[in-house]
């Protein structure tokens, strides 16, 4: 196992890379995908060192995606290898951990490898539902100078056409497809099931609302 000033130099050099970013995916992100990933650890048999470093790590190549073009998870899980060479981690604890930051991101739709690779998925994708990722939908829409809804809301599609991309379809196009009954432990389909409804009780009042409902 490695021991706690081992964690703290990590987070360190994590935060570090994350100076100056927005609201959506920030350390705060990655605090409480590290958090998720314990509480899914729990009464599981994973390896704890790989869960929690992966948890850490999981977006260090985030904040260059953008800038880059590239992907996240893949450029992460090289850089993952190459920081935990140099902080002296076990070969065999390093290839799990670049296995599951390689497979984590959703939109690759990759299967994970390990039950840690399962857990840092799951607890990447609870993150992206509940109270807390409405915020982040908006947040990001508004460094986005997105609108909050589009003029055609009720047609629950992702319009073609330019600069009529809301954060409402966001909702559609992305976290109602994230199905509590997808998560591949019982305890994040248990969890991701309250949240997921949250988020639809949300939608369902803001389009109420624009409608003049309520």
């Amino acid at each position: 196992m490695m021991d706690e000033d081992f964690y703290d130099e990590l987070r360190e050099k994590v935060k570090k890379g994350f100076e100056g970013g927005d609201g959506s995916h920030d350390f705060g992100h990655v605090s409480r995908v590290y958090n998720n990933a314990l509480l899914l650890s729990q009464d599981e048999p994973v390896d704890f060192d790989v869960v929690r470093i992966s948890a850490l790590l999981h977006d260090i190549a985030r904040p260059l995606e953008e800038s880059k073009n590239i992907c996240h998870a893949e450029e992460g899980a090289k850089m993952a290898i190459e920081i935990l060479g140099e902080m002296g981690v076990p070969q065999d604890k390093i290839l799990k951990i670049a296995s599951a930051i390689a497979t984590h991101r959703y939109s690759k739709h990759l299967k994970p490898e390990s039950k840690e690779a399962e857990i840092l998925q799951d607890a990447d994708r609870l993150d992206a539902l509940g109270a807390i990722t409405i915020a982040r939908i908006f947040t990001y829409g508004g460094k986005k100078n997105r609108l909050l809804y589009g003029p055609n809301f009720l047609s629950k599609k992702v319009s073609g056409e330019k600069n009529t991309y809301s954060s409402l379809n966001h909702f559609y196009d992305k976290i109602f497809k994230l199905k509590p009954e997808g998560f591949h432990t019982a305890k994040a389909r248990e969890i991701a099931k309250g949240r997921y409804d949250f988020v639809k009780q949300f939608v369902d009042r803001f389009e109420k609302e624009l409608e003049g409902k309520l």
